[in-house]
């Protein structure tokens, strides 16, 4: 059950979604447009409080994503076919560390253009799929998201298991993440 609101607090303008959620969360979208989703039965005055007082990270997320977008404008996507022989390069390399939990047999790689993520990986249909926008990113920053994405053969979800697999293979992954988000 979900229903949409439009609403302003604290000089932010917010698309407001009741949703059976634990807590109230907060999304810039891609195109500068605030999203909040809150439980069921919150109180419209505690909604509106929790986005007036966080106005000013809303505003300087949202110069974020505009100073994203522009850059992303700036740079053409790459063919996918060369996107995707480079990804594959990597993923030669990263593949032996996981062999023994893929039974010897590799992942289907795959590439497309991706808004919100940098890849994805299903390991029930064994495939990771890969941002065709992540080519234009630093190679240290693309062997992260491969091996992050690999690591999902192990552990399926973001708990603190997944990310020790991550600090074996990667020590400073941290690091790596940061560069996606410059």
């Amino acid at each position: 059950m979900t229903n949409l609101q439009q609403r302003t607090a604290g000089g932010v303008d917010y698309e407001l979604t009741r949703r059976r959620v634990k807590n109230i969360n907060l999304r810039i979208r891609p195109n500068g447009t605030v999203a909040v989703s809150a439980p069921l039965h919150t109180p419209l005055a505690v909604v509106d409080d929790f986005v007036a007082g966080r106005a000013g990270w809303i505003e300087k997320a949202k110069a974020e994503t505009l100073h994203r977008a522009q850059q992303a404008a700036q740079q053409p996507l790459p063919d996918a076919a060369e996107a995707l022989a480079a990804f594959e390069q990597m993923s030669e390399l990263v593949f032996p560390l996981f062999a023994g939990v893929l039974g010897g047999q590799k992942p289907v790689l795959k590439v497309r253009s991706m808004k919100s993520r940098w890849g994805v990986c299903r390991p029930a249909q064994r495939t990771i799929t890969l941002a065709l926008q992540l080519y234009n990113q630093p190679k240290a920053a693309q062997i992260y998201v491969v091996v992050h994405e690999y690591c999902h053969f192990l552990v399926p979800n973001h708990s603190p298991a997944f990310w020790a697999e991550v600090e074996k293979i990667l020590p400073d992954w941290k690091a790596r993440r940061r560069l996606l988000r410059q």
